[in-house]
């Protein structure tokens, strides 16, 4: 089973997420609403896969995606960014920050579980 974790501040967006992916055996789902407690998550769970929301409350997304890809421990876990912003500028920080995909809300269901399967297959 491999742990994939939610860090959405949009309980909306957190619950369609997390509906989205409930019904798959393969996966363990964890949730957190805000910057800090996902990345102390990440750390301490080692997910397979961070599903993560740029704007969030306390320390950001792309934050949290270069500490983990930064740290020795994490580097391997896969980030998938799931946010609003939908410049070029914002693609290539989140890029620059180590993030493997990056969505656009509002995004397709099926192509978010298309690229999960597409990173744990990696």
């Amino acid at each position: 089973m491999q742990k994939i974790l939610i860090v959405e501040d949009d309980p909306l967006i957190q619950h369609l997420v997390y509906a989205t992916l409930a019904g798959d055996a393969r996966y363990q789902l964890l949730q957190a609403s805000e910057g800090q407690s996902g990345l102390r998550l990440a750390r301490t769970e080692h997910p397979a896969i961070v599903l993560l929301d740029v704007d969030l409350p306390f320390m950001s997304g792309l934050e949290i995606c270069s500490e983990l890809k930064n740290d020795q421990a994490c580097r391997d876990i896969k980030i998938i960014m799931l946010t609003a912003l939908s410049q070029a500028t914002d693609r290539e920080r989140a890029k620059q920050a180590g993030a493997d995909s990056y969505f656009v809300k509002p995004f397709s269901p099926l192509g978010l579980l298309r690229k999960i399967d597409e990173l744990l297959a990696e």
